[in-house]
């Protein structure tokens, strides 16, 4: 009996023991991830989505940034279709991303909100030297990057005001990157993409600028940040935290400085004469959705029968968060 009792108190002993450590161990690591709570490991990460362009300078400032309560990741994709995919499945909280793309995931079921633009203007419709008039493309191959895309608008609005319709032309989706090729090898006359595709060709002399956007359709609404709506519901003071950061950075973007091309050179892979002329021609200064150009841009993807049923300004674009 007594050598039961010496092992009973033994054992009690090896369990008071173990438990101890335990106790230990967790308050170890508690105090660690105390530790660690006033740094990054505690901040909620964003993942954000974008192409590398200068539509997008905004989002390259801001992940400079430090951020009280989230970290900025930036997730680069090769394609507008591999970027939607990710932002419709939920596998990217948000994207700089073409409006009329989001505009028809909106169409389609996708709980999206635009909370703020990439830039303003900045779009330039590039032919080839021997084009001197609209009326000159006739019969011509023009690119551009997307049916859904704020360039397809801008062509189809030019040439309505020169008196021509869009059959008059051969339109021809490209990936950006090949435009400035396939203008100088003569595949096509002409082209309108995001940037900084077209200050290529011209920075190198292998083709001219016929129009500025803002020339075709003043204030016309292009990129967008766009965020899952499910996701600002359940972190809305992070996402008002994040846009509110994105606007400050498009107005430090707007001042063209040494640390603006500095930082931008890190996702846009150009010379320099490329990206100068890129980023003359473009503005991040007000990166509010303006409601009369959305009304605008409904009134085209409808005239062009791209959407059928376009989200309403109240529905898809939330201003509250960027003011």
């Amino acid at each position: 009996m007594e050598g039961d009792n010496e092992l009973k108190k033994k054992v009690k002993i090896a369990i008071a023991l173990i438990m101890a450590i335990m106790t230990l161990t967790a308050c170890s690591f508690g105090d660690k991830a105390s530790s660690n709570g006033s740094g990054k490991s505690a901040k909620k990460t964003v993942k954000v989505g974008y192409l590398p362009i200068t539509h997008a300078v905004p989002l390259y400032i801001e992940s400079e940034l430090e951020n009280e309560n989230f970290e900025l990741e930036l997730v680069k994709f090769g394609s507008w279709p591999e970027l939607m995919d990710a932002l419709n499945t939920g596998r990217i909280d948000g994207a700089s991303v073409l409006i009329e793309l989001a505009m028809k995931a909106k169409e389609q079921g996708i709980d999206l909100k635009a909370v703020a633009l990439g830039h303003r203007d900045g779009n330039v419709l590039v032919t080839s030297k021997d084009i001197n008039e609209v009326e000159d493309l006739k019969g011509k191959s023009f690119a551009i990057p997307h049916k859904y895309s704020t360039h397809n608008i801008l062509l189809y609005q030019m040439l309505k005001q020169a008196g021509m319709k869009y059959e008059d032309i051969n339109v021809i989706e490209l990936p950006p990157a090949e435009m400035p090729a396939a203008l100088s090898e003569g595949r096509i006359s002409g082209y309108v993409v995001a940037e900084p595709f077209g200050a290529i060709s011209v920075a190198l002399d292998k083709g001219k600028v016929l129009y500025q956007s803002e020339e075709v359709w003043k204030d016309s609404v292009d990129c967008a940040l766009v965020l899952r709506g499910d996701w600002i519901e359940e972190n809305h003071q992070v996402a008002k935290e994040f846009v509110k950061a994105y606007a400050k950075a498009g107005e430090a973007a707007e001042s063209k400085d040494a640390h603006t091309h500095e930082v931008t050179s890190k996702f846009i892979n150009v010379d320099k004469e490329v990206m100068d002329l890129s980023l003359q021609w473009i503005s991040y200064d007000n990166l509010r959705i303006d409601e009369a150009a959305y009304e605008k841009l409904t009134e085209s993807v409808l005239e062009m029968n791209l959407l059928d049923n376009p989200p309403t300004y109240e529905d898809f674009v939330d201003m509250s968060l960027i003011d």
